[in-house]
């Protein structure tokens, strides 16, 4: 018998297959009894329970007998240190949020040691919730890294830049500077990867922007940057630049396959040719843009041309969780109250934008977003023998509409144990509480 690291046996399997062509194949959608063989943390094999257990011995052996197991989720867009804002403005709309308390609150607040214990609290909740890998934007970034780098889980750290001074660089140069300090410090981590983070349209002038598109060209690296989240932000750009903001992009050169927009709450016909026409990845974040009442992506008109969509739950500051399954079903309701067409988007392809849409948005598709022989193993397992999660009939679509994070009871990143029984092993819950709780006092006073 051929030894491996570690055998996990399921009962249902979802390995959300990388082709397009294969998730249109029903039979490959739910894998029955099967194993999966990790070795070196990379998927070695997938098979037959009964085949598994005659072809390899494992020192270690996860009988998963009432679970599902998925691919770990990947929040596409998130700024994981506002964790320790959650709840703090609530029931307004995105200018009158940022410019009166967000933004007032983060000059008082956010420090290096803010960054720290708002990442560790992020973490650990998106880690509950089977998150594996997150795409972050916010300040203090190298921060945010070295916390990602101890917990285990896989990050894309956002070298985040605006036009005006903040607690963490003074000018454009300054945050170019850490940014690049940062992608050099990690450029050969297996786990942490950066990508550019310009903040938005309007908090980022003409100047810098062209210095991201040649930067981002120069290093093949993705930018994350929100676009189109309201009307009063094209508004702006019109009166401003004489452009709605995507077009002012692709006059500068960033709408392209590299581009992550975020949003894309209002976007007209034409909008959406160019997106298809340049590969450009939209990230949805469809509590958020509810919550703020920003608009609605047209995750439909985008899926008809083919357009790459993945999920992101954007801050705990105007989501209230880092909880994507509940994104996951969110998006997949929305989507079709948007349309008018219950199968906008259905519960398979809803799945794909949480994982392997994601990882393709990420330039990490070769690595990770399906449970495929060679790529990493990144899993996100749920346990469905509870009273809530019966009876089953369809696992696909109980993962989407039947399914809550507290069902998630063990999660491995490259073949890595970092949540059993959803006890973190790599975090420590009551460190982390002790210090939210801090926090909250202090904020709240």
């Amino acid at each position: 018998m051929e030894q491996v690291q570690t055998l996990i046996h399921g009962k249902s399997i979802i390995p959300v297959n990388a082709s397009a062509e294969n998730s249109s194949d029903k039979n490959s959608r739910l894998l029955a009894n099967c194993s999966i063989a990790i070795q070196n943390g990379r998927i070695l094999d997938i098979l037959p329970i009964s085949e598994a257990t005659k072809k390899y011995s494992s020192e270690s052996t996860f009988d998963y007998d009432h679970h599902i197991i998925i691919p770990g989720l990947i929040n596409a867009h998130t700024h994981a240190a506002m964790t320790l804002f959650r709840g703090l403005a609530n029931d307004l709309h995105l200018m009158e949020w940022l410019e009166n308390h967000i933004w007032p609150a983060e000059r008082k607040w956010v420090n290096e040691d803010f960054v720290q214990h708002g990442s560790q609290l992020a973490i650990a909740e998106m880690l509950r919730g089977g998150v594996t890998c997150f795409n972050d934007m916010y300040f203090f970034a190298e921060t945010t890294a070295q916390v990602a780098t101890k917990s285990g889980i896989r990050a894309h750290i956002g070298m985040i830049l605006l036009d005006f001074p903040t607690q963490y660089a003074k000018d454009a140069d300054e945050y170019f500077s850490k940014g690049l300090a940062l992608h050099d410090q990690f450029k050969a981590h297996p786990l942490v990867k950066c990508t550019f983070a310009p903040h938005a349209p309007y908090t980022v002038s003409n100047a810098p922007l062209e210095r991201v598109a040649m930067l981002a060209n120069e290093l093949e690296l993705p930018v994350h940057m929100h676009l189109h989240e309201t009307q009063d932000e094209i508004a702006q750009s019109i009166e401003q630049f004489k452009a709605r903001p995507l077009q002012r992009l692709h006059n500068i050169g960033l709408v392209n396959s590299g581009l992550l927009a975020v949003h894309m709450t209002h976007l007209e016909d034409q909008e959406i040719n160019l997106l298809a026409e340049t590969n450009t990845n939209v990230i949805h974040c469809p509590q958020s843009n509810l919550k703020l009442a920003s608009g609605f992506c047209p995750v439909q008109n985008l899926r008809e041309k083919n357009i790459n969509v993945a999920l992101g739950t954007d801050s705990c500051a105007s989501n209230d969780d880092q909880d994507m399954l509940s994104e996951i079903h969110s998006a997949a309701l929305l989507a079709k109250g948007v349309a008018n067409n219950a199968a906008a988007l259905p519960a398979y392809d809803a799945l794909r934008c949480a994982t392997i849409n994601a990882a393709i948005a990420l330039g990490v598709d070769q690595d990770t977003g399906s449970l495929e022989i060679g790529k990493s193993a990144d899993l996100t397992i749920i346990d469905v023998n509870t009273l809530e999660a019966q009876p089953m009939y369809d696992p696909v679509g109980h993962v989407v509409y039947a399914t809550q994070r507290n069902q998630v009871s063990d999660v491995w990143v490259a073949g890595k144990q970092l949540l059993s029984n959803r006890k973190l092993l790599t975090l420590d819950e009551n460190e982390i509480l002790a210090k939210t709780k801090e926090w909250n006092q202090k904020i709240k006073n």
